[in-house]
């Protein structure tokens, strides 16, 4: 929704939220907002997590079928409000249901919106863990599988580390005449007849272990009670590369088989037979236990990578990022030293995605997170939070030392990327929040930097910002004005102003035609709120929805009393916020609207602003034409101050472009400005489009739109908004005798 005239738009705060809109839109994790174990509003990923087709499916959707059963949610239920009633975080580990029944495993990150009123909802963070569950199941599965192994194995088998016991089974233990544990830890040389036959054996294991290669002997070694036993032993190293890591040994008492060739010389080709296939069950049982080992070693390499680190650029995710920055602060504040935190996002990241393929996009996330690395140092930590923000936690850092990295982290985004043939260029936005000014812990410091970086955008882009009070109270504020405007239309604060729209004929002369609906806001207590002020925190929270319902249905309502009072037939400008053009069911509440009021679809014109037109234009198109197929006309508002493609306007189903105010307001003095609207109304005319001109407050302005041929205007020089009553006696006063005024509402 515009603001009044008076009130500059800021497009860079709007392309700021609507980034933020595709952040969360994009982010790997769900997000929904609960209010009374209903579900207000969530993000793509939520709705994709349960299986929705969509953040609306989910809207309305009772919390409670979400979960195991209701019992598990009144459990959680029970577990969690304490927690969230004094304001803290509640994180658990859930059974979920999605919507074909299928039950997940679900990390819960919960929140109040406002711990002492906890009817103004809570806000859910949800990841799905399902998988690192069952991960987490099947190593414990090969731990037991393994351990079953070790137990019952029909050899000894012992490990060493140092020359010194780790582990062995039982039957090694049975093999040398120990109890239970009582090798734990001892020497190697308990088994040994002699210093001798301990030191030879070392030394002749040492070379084929440090090849990775087995080792085998046979060997007489010494019981508990000092008697001879002849063993076969075969041995592994754990990690040829590091022999610290230790051994794997597996013994078997062959005195048996010594004995008999000693005896029975004629039995030895039977008992070479028996020794041949004991050595390949000995050889088959060391290859199951290295596999299982190796398997092992796998598995929780993959796991340790997968809950630690990112998967596109193998730095840090925001588990990792999150215990290294608690680290860093804990011993920043036991030595009192400065820390810095810095969130980095690139401008318009979205475009390249958008134009040259999310595989771009990666290769070219891959060689920032790169340049990032090799920018920082060793102690520094440098973390990929999502989409294309990075966040880095340096500490013994001050600000001056905060800003000259900053500095060097510009030049490096913005140097060109070569990505296959494409020569791709960035800038970079970073805020910068300090501990412990700033903040004593991580998340503080966290939202301190988000808000600078944001910021930075607001300023223009490719710049860095430091964290001020005065963000924090900005924050403030729009919480504020955010919990006041929830209950804003149920106390009959909100209300509209109309301001006259005019036909300028060819003689100059000015006859009024329509009126433009503008919002307005009056609190009790803060007096009234810009547009400018309250309208992005209605999109940004989703009261933009219901509040632009009621504006249509109330601009309607207000021009069918006109009509009812006499007045002449105008028609009525509505305008749509990107938030609104975007839902999917805009043409249908549009269609309802005007059936419920009565009021024929071409009396109603709907204003569009060039940036939300432009924001996906195929999509734009599809939503224009269901409108225009219903009757409805169509108008760019502030038109000039977006990035419009005239491949896209000429098939935009539109009837009028508005010319923006910040283009009128100089029209006398800057030749520019001449220029630039000039153009906009000859292109009009050559796509058989009207011109409406807004914020003309002088005759020279007014004259300078009549001789280009500009069709109509609205603005001071004519009349400010007005409320219903004092519009209405606006209109007869210009076209009505005086008796007329008897017959207002």
């Amino acid at each position: 929704m515009s603001s009044a005239p008076d009130s500059s738009d800021n497009p860079a705060l709007s392309q700021a939220l609507r980034e933020l809109d595709v952040i969360l839109a994009n982010a790997g994790v769900g997000v929904v907002f609960v209010k009374a174990r209903t579900l207000v509003r969530c993000n793509e990923r939520y709705a994709q997590i349960f299986g929705f087709d969509s953040p609306e499916a989910a809207v309305g959707r009772s919390s409670v079928e979400l979960y195991g059963s209701e019992e598990d949610a009144r459990d959680l239920g029970r577990r969690a409000y304490p927690m969230l009633a004094t304001g803290e975080t509640f994180r658990s580990e859930q059974l979920m249901r999605r919507q074909n029944g299928e039950l997940f495993w679900a990390h819960l990150t919960g929140r109040l919106i406002h711990a002492d009123d906890p009817a103004d909802g809570s806000i859910w963070i949800v990841d799905d863990i399902n998988e690192r569950k069952l991960a987490d199941g099947a190593l414990s599965d090969l731990h037991a599988e393994q351990q079953l192994i070790f137990d019952h194995a029909m050899v000894g088998i012992v490990f060493l580390r140092g020359r010194r016991v780790t582990r062995c089974n039982r039957a090694f233990e049975q093999l040398f005449g120990y109890e239970p544990g009582e090798l734990d830890g001892q020497l190697s040389r308990r088994w040994y007849l002699s210093d001798e036959d301990w030191k030879a054996a070392g030394d002749a294991c040492y070379e084929p272990l440090a090849r990775g290669d087995a080792f085998h002997a046979e060997m007489l070694l010494a019981r508990k009670d000092g008697t001879s036993i002849f063993c076969e032993v075969r041995s592994k190293a754990i990690d040829r590369s590091d022999l610290s890591r230790g051994s794997i040994w597996i013994t078997q008492d062959i005195s048996a088989r010594k004995q008999a060739e000693a005896e029975l010389v004629q039995a030895k080709a039977l008992l070479e037979a028996l020794v041949q296939q004991r050595t390949e069950q000995l050889s088959q049982t060391v290859a199951a236990l290295e596999l299982k080992v190796a398997e092992q070693q796998a598995a929780e390499a993959r796991a340790e990578r997968l809950a630690l680190f990112d998967g596109l650029t193998g730095l840090p995710n925001r588990h990792l990022l999150a215990d290294r920055a608690s680290q860093a602060i804990d011993i920043a504040r036991r030595g009192d030293e400065p820390l810095a935190v810095l969130f980095l996002d690139l401008d318009h990241f979205k475009n390249v995605n958008d134009s040259l393929g999310h595989r771009t996009g990666d290769a070219l996330l891959n060689q920032l997170a790169a340049r990032l690395r090799a920018a920082v140092r060793e102690q520094d930590t440098v973390a990929r939070m999502g989409g294309d923000e990075f966040v880095l936690v340096l500490p013994l850092t001050d600000i001056a030392g905060a800003a000259h990295l900053a500095t060097k982290l510009m030049a490096l985004a913005s140097a060109p990327f070569q990505v296959g043939q494409q020569e791709l260029t960035v800038t970079p936005s970073m805020g910068i929040a300090m501990f412990p000014t700033d903040g004593d812990d991580f998340d503080t410091l966290c939202k301190c930097a988000d808000a600078a970086m944001y910021r930075a955008k607001r300023d223009g882009r490719n710049a860095y910002r430091f964290f001020t009070s005065e963000m924090q109270a900005q924050s403030a504020r729009a919480l504020l004005l955010e919990n006041a405007l929830r209950r804003a239309q149920e106390r009959h604060q909100l209300s509209l102003h109309y301001q006259p729209q005019f036909a300028l004929a060819d003689d100059g002369q000015t006859r009024i035609v329509g009126a433009e609906a503008l919002l307005r806001w009056h609190h009790p207590e803060l007096g009234w709120v810009s547009p400018a002020e309250f309208i992005p925190i209605a999109e940004t929270s989703g009261l933009i929805l219901p509040i632009g319902e009621w504006v249509l249905r109330e601009a309607l309502n207000q021009l069918r009393r006109w009509d009812d009072a006499g007045l002449p037939e105008l028609s009525m400008a509505v305008n749509l916020s990107a938030v609104q053009f975007r839902h999917d069911d805009l043409p249908e509440l549009v269609e309802r609207v005007l059936g419920d009021v009565g009021m024929p679809a071409e009396r109603l014109e709907l204003e569009l602003t060039e940036g939300a037109a432009m924001d996906n234009p195929s999509v734009a198109i599809t939503v224009m034409n269901k409108l225009h197929e219903r009757g409805v006309r169509l108008a760019i508002d502030d038109f000039g101050t977006g990035y419009s493609s005239l491949s896209y306007l000429k098939k935009f189903r539109v009837s009028k472009l508005k010319i923006d105010q910040s283009f009128v307001r100089d029209l006398t003095d800057d030749a520019e400005d001449r220029a630039i609207v000039d153009a906009v109304i000859r292109m009009a005319g050559a796509l058989g489009l009207q011109t409406i001109a807004e914020g003309v407050e002088t005759e020279g302005q007014l004259a300078f739109l009549h001789r280009q041929g500009c069709q109509a205007v609205q603005g001071y020089l004519f009349s400010r908004p007005l409320p219903a009553e004092a519009f209405a006696q606006f209109v007869l006063a210009r076209t009505a005798p005086a008796s007329a005024y008897a017959a207002l509402p």
